[in-house]
């Protein structure tokens, strides 16, 4: 069936079907945009769950109404999530029991097996390797690429990749955390260790973090000795300004113009309120409202600011299914909204 015969088969406001994102008609020729979900949480440090959220968004996904009020016919853009890989899933299960001895050992100071920090480190860059060639594959067929984790540790490759399409972007992470630890607990390409790894590419000019709350000493040397190419905007200084009178409009217009032109969005869901993401892996009190975040998305779209691709991550299911649910909400609105940056709504 073609796209334009499934777009007119579509009932939008029908209940949504089970086992497809959104319950959304669209398979991986026809989507504009494509969902790689990665189930992997190797190196997490606190608590785990976030290799379950691509089984559970795309669960709680048929609970979200397709109607936008800022898009028009937003559903028509295509978004599609490939099957969850189960190799993945069971290979972050295997070492996860692993790297929870290693922290132990780490933390007890006891001594280190190196024969398994070996193991782990070789396997999460299997990892990245995978999560590249995957992108670049859809990158090269023209589609909006958004990635699942997982932990924050899934995107590299996916960042790694678009320095193969683009020589210059910025990254605009959405966070409670930097990520800027060094091989944090020895973990070459730990959750904590994204964004310093990430800053090693040269096309990586800039990075622009929002709701920074829980940073280290180190961390902090990194920012300042960046000479400007990583601008920060901790959460703390960001409800100040709030609580002083300044709109978040203007605060987001702020944040934009830190922002070049080519943009890769990183949303780490703790970045949020944690009552919106009670069970993610490392929740840290203040954080942006849902709405906030959405506002400034849109604000970084309407600056005429291309979204090149992003990932959301560290969605982490817990006993209930409401972290899941606003994951799948959230991931609408970052899926439709970068495909709206690339003008891919233009062709529905």
């Amino acid at each position: 069936m073609t796209r334009e015969e499934l777009i007119r088969n579509f009932n939008p406001n029908a209940p949504g079907a089970l086992r497809s994102l959104f319950g959304l008609p669209f398979d991986e020729a026809n989507a504009r945009v494509v969902v790689v979900p990665v189930p992997w949480e190797v190196t997490v440090s606190y608590h785990s769950g976030t290799a379950l959220a691509p089984e559970a968004i795309l669960e709680a996904s048929a609970q979200v109404d397709l109607y936008d009020r800022h898009i028009p016919d937003a559903w028509k853009i295509g978004i599609h999530m490939l099957p969850v890989p189960e190799q993945w899933k069971k290979r972050s299960d295997e070492l996860r029991k692993l790297a929870a001895q290693h922290i132990n050992n780490v933390a007890s100071g006891n001594e280190v097996n190196k024969a398994a920090l070996d193991e782990i480190n070789q396997a999460c860059g299997e990892m990245v390797q995978y999560v590249g060639k995957t992108t670049a594959g859809f990158l090269k067929q023209g589609k909006a690429v958004a990635l699942l984790g997982g932990d924050h540790s899934t995107p590299l490759g996916f960042i790694q990749a678009l320095t193969e399409q683009y020589t210059r972007f910025g990254i605009l992470q959405i966070d409670a955390h930097a990520d800027l630890r060094k091989a944090y607990e020895d973990f070459t390409y730990s959750h904590a260790s994204i964004m310093y790894n990430a800053l090693k590419l040269p096309a990586v000019s800039r990075l622009v973090q929002v709701g920074i709350r829980d940073i280290c000493e180190e961390e902090m040397q990194v920012i300042d000795r960046s000479m400007g190419r990583i601008k920060t905007f901790f959460d703390e200084d960001l409800k100040e300004q709030l609580y002083t009178g300044k709109t978040w409009q203007s605060i987001c217009q702020a944040i934009v113009k830190e922002l070049p032109e080519l943009v890769y969005l990183s949303f780490d869901i703790d970045g949020l309120d944690p009552r919106l993401c009670p069970n993610t892996g490392t929740p840290v009190a203040g954080g942006l409202e849902y709405h906030q975040a959405v506002f400034l998305i849109r604000e970084v779209v309407k600056s005429g600011r291309k979204i090149i691709g992003l990932d959301l991550n560290e969605v982490a299911p817990g006993t209930t299914d409401w972290d899941a649910n606003v994951g799948a909400r959230l991931l609408y609105q970052l899926c439709n909204w970068m495909a709206v940056s690339q003008n891919l709504h233009q062709k529905i």
